[in-house]
């Protein structure tokens, strides 16, 4: 009677949390209602450990304080004193960028896409082996293989010969990495090293705060001149701990210009809010000259930022599509507003693409996102699915000029759950080789249709629709 009696009280109480929650969606307080009743005991459980994006006090404290005291990067000597030249349809944009993370569009920026995932580490263990003064890293996965073990090497390299190097990396992406030799050779080597949002003993860690809140950012800065930014991870593409999936495809993109500074201090907050020693002397180095180039502009999110801010950003660039829209994406989970914005795009007139993996790492993600297919082809979306391997590119391009590249995935881990970084472009030519690479992904996809889907069987749709209906607390 006692337990019976404790689970009632626990149940009621974590339904009136669902309730009166702030930034809640709807459906999510229904999902999760859902979960309280129909699975008795587990459902409190799942709701005490994964049902608040709370990082723990402490934490968010610390990541807040920091983030404010830190100078910003327009703040700098040799800042360019105008922004970024915009036109009336565009600048909207770019203001919606900045009240999500800060950061203003500027303009002299250039960038280069690389050609793979090998060309890019490539590409840059030859940077971190020409860096002279300072090699800044995140990433979510670090793995022990290849790829992972050349990008540790360099940087053991560099450290030798006196440069600063710093590595962050998700304490629960890159666990295995964390405890293998190359983490003790890099701290040996003088690399210092981080682990992000680090986990420890899960059940006194759940006390503190949700465990699988994450650092999912894929940045480098090197030098305070250059930085890397895309989907890629540090590891080889076919991804070994999911070989069956591979090879992983992605996009790696290095940028010059103002927006580096603005990674800088991206990397800043996380590395000092993660007990990291003091980098603001190289965020008050001058900025060098920039010279001809794009507008562009960092859009940085996370659990303890603005509620709602990466659909934000993905809607408004949806609705502010005219003529052609093409979107790659690796996990499909949408709030009802971003489903609707695409829904919208297409019933307008506008060629709209979405591109998802034919066979997906998460089968409750990929159930999830087609049990959305129906809606999108009958709005008039064109709907393919990549064949040979994990398509993880994070990519959108909107008539030709501006494009959104970065971390984040169109799925509730990243709306809610993780720290992403992106960078949004405004140039023709920047998106013209954006949107060629989207063309070689379509060409290896096959396109999905209504008959497709009307050829599913009534246990694949009951699968699909009622792992739609936990979606939200995916």
């Amino acid at each position: 009677m006692l337990v019976f009696l404790s689970h009632f009280v626990l149940t009621v109480a974590c339904a009136l949390h669902v309730l009166l929650r702030r930034h809640r969606q709807p459906e999510s307080r229904a999902a999760w209602l859902l979960m309280l009743v129909a699975f008795p005991y587990l459902g409190v459980l799942a709701y005490l450990l994964l049902g608040t994006t709370n990082i723990g006090h402490r934490r968010a404290t610390r990541l807040t304080a920091i983030a404010r005291a830190l100078p910003r990067p327009d703040a700098a000597p040799g800042w360019p004193v105008e922004a970024a030249q915009l036109d009336a349809a565009d600048a909207p944009l770019f203001h919606l960028g900045r009240s999500i993370s800060g950061y203003g569009a500027v303009g002299g920026n250039r960038a280069e896409l690389m050609a793979d995932s090998d060309t890019a580490i490539d590409r840059l263990v030859a940077e971190i082996d020409a860096a002279a003064h300072s090699v800044h890293l995140i990433f979510y996965i670090w793995l022990d293989d290849r790829n992972g073990s050349r990008v540790a090497e360099a940087l053991r390299r560099a450290a030798g010969r006196g440069v600063v190097c710093r590595a962050l990396v998700d304490d629960l992406g890159s666990r295995s990495f964390i405890r293998s030799t190359q983490w003790t050779a890099l701290q040996d080597a003088g690399v210092r090293v981080l682990r992000a949002l680090p986990v420890g003993n899960p059940l006194l860690r759940a006390l503190r705060g949700r465990i699988d809140l994450r650092n999912h950012r894929k940045l480098v800065v090197i030098d305070n001149r250059l930085t890397y930014c895309g989907s890629q991870n540090c590891a080889d593409p076919a991804f070994l701990p999911k070989a069956k999936y591979g090879p992983w495809v992605d996009v790696f993109l290095r940028f010059e210009g103002p927006v580096v500074r603005q990674n800088q201090h991206l990397f800043a907050t996380d590395w000092m809010g993660h007990g990291g020693d003091d980098i603001t002397p190289l965020l008050a180095e001058p900025v060098p000259p920039s010279g001809p180039g794009f507008a562009a502009q960092v859009i940085a999110t996370g659990p303890t930022d603005r509620a709602a801010a990466m659909p934000e950003m993905f809607e408004s660039l949806i609705y502010a599509a005219r003529r052609e829209l093409v979107i790659t994406t690796p996990y499909y989970v949408p709030v009802p507003a971003l489903q609707a914005a695409l829904c919208a795009a297409a019933n307008r007139g506008v060629a709209t693409t979405l591109i998802l993996p034919a066979r997906n790492d998460d089968f409750a993600v990929g159930a999830t996102s087609r049990s959305h297919y129906q809606a999108l082809l009958e709005a008039g979306v064109q709907l393919h699915e990549f064949g040979p391997g994990l398509l993880h590119a994070k990519t959108l391009t909107v008539d030709g000029h501006l494009t959104l590249v970065g971390s984040a995935n169109m799925d509730r881990r990243s709306f809610d759950l993780n720290y992403e970084n992106n960078i949004l472009v405004r140039d023709e030519a920047f998106t013209a080789t954006v949107r060629a690479r989207q063309a070689h992904y379509l060409a290896s996809s096959r396109r999905i249709t209504l008959d497709d889907v009307a050829a599913w069987g009534m246990g694949k749709r009951l699968w699909q629709n009622t792992l739609a209906i936990v979606g939200p607390i995916l």
